[in-house]
């Protein structure tokens, strides 16, 4: 099924450029501050528990305010103590499991951080192209977006970025096999390579991410780039292999640093990813 920017898989992606290396890093980097700042909110509420609990037990030893006893709402200073101590039990039974969550939580950041140092070691070649595509690498396409954002501001002329994310890329690695998968990968940036312009350029950013930076085109002419890759269905190793993607694309604006559009880039399509998947969903809803 096609969505409005592009080709879609059945399944929903966690994050459509999630193995650009820079970006996920951020995320991580990210993640971990959010979390620095939620421990330190539990540990300030530990800290206003133990205290409100002392004033509490201090007041239980002042016998003139339990001289009555005679209602069942009034309580006796020992019945008083016995009810903060288990207040406190129960706090301390959720602050040891929140401090569970947030350490599980620190791995997966901690994790997610070194996943992305990994992958940007693994496109960063320095000769800038990417051994298994031929097509840029990830370092060799941030610096010459750099200098077609200069060449755009000079000129006043427009500048566009095409993403393309194979979906369910893991899953299609083990359906065909690592061999027929690398074919396959050949065989797109060969496509990739002949939708191109003689002033474009196409990049693997990561395993399963592509970026096609398009000098002088506006968003207009986008689709019409991306309509040049026909349909992703190829014979490798004697196989049939069919490739879905999602795609989207945003332009320059005045003031864009090359991350800026790398970031609006990956959160539309992020978002037409997420509209299409609902889309989709509810074309199978029962009616």
């Amino acid at each position: 099924m096609q969505s409005l920017l592009g080709f879609r898989g059945n399944k929903p992606n966690s994050s459509p450029l999630e193995g650009l290396g820079t970006l996920r890093a951020q995320q991580a980097e990210a993640g971990l501050r959010q979390l620095a700042r939620r421990e330190w909110w539990l540990w300030l509420s530990a800290f206003f528990v133990t205290t409100l609990s002392a004033i509490g037990f201090l007041l239980s030893s002042i016998q003139t305010l339990f001289r009555h006893s005679e209602h069942f709402y009034e309580i006796r200073a020992d019945q008083a103590r016995w009810g903060i101590m288990c207040l406190l039990l129960l706090f301390n039974g959720w602050f040891v499991f929140r401090q569970w969550v947030f350490r599980r939580m620190r791995k997966q950041f901690i994790g997610d951080s070194a996943g992305a140092e990994t992958v940007a070691a693994q496109f960063s070649d320095p000769a800038g192209v990417d051994p298994a595509t031929g097509l840029y690498n990830r370092a060799f396409i941030e610096q010459q977006l750099g200098k077609e954002i200069v060449r755009a501001k000079r000129q006043n002329s427009a500048l566009s970025l095409a993403t393309i994310h194979l979906d369910d890329f893991q899953e299609i690695n083990k359906l065909y096999g690592p061999s027929a998968t690398d074919l396959a990968l050949k065989e797109l940036a060969r496509r990739l390579r002949k939708a191109c312009r003689g002033s474009d350029y196409a990049a693997r950013l990561a395993s399963d991410d592509f970026l096609l930076v398009l000098p002088e085109c506006g968003l207009g002419e986008v689709k019409l780039v991306l309509n040049r890759l026909g349909s992703l269905e190829m014979t490798c190793s004697g196989r049939q292999v069919s490739l879905t993607c999602t795609t989207g694309w945003v332009d320059y604006q005045p003031g864009d640093m090359p991350s800026d559009l790398l970031k609006r880039a990956a959160q539309i399509l992020h978002l037409y990813e997420t509209a299409a998947n609902d889309s989709f969903s509810s074309t199978l809803a029962p009616h």
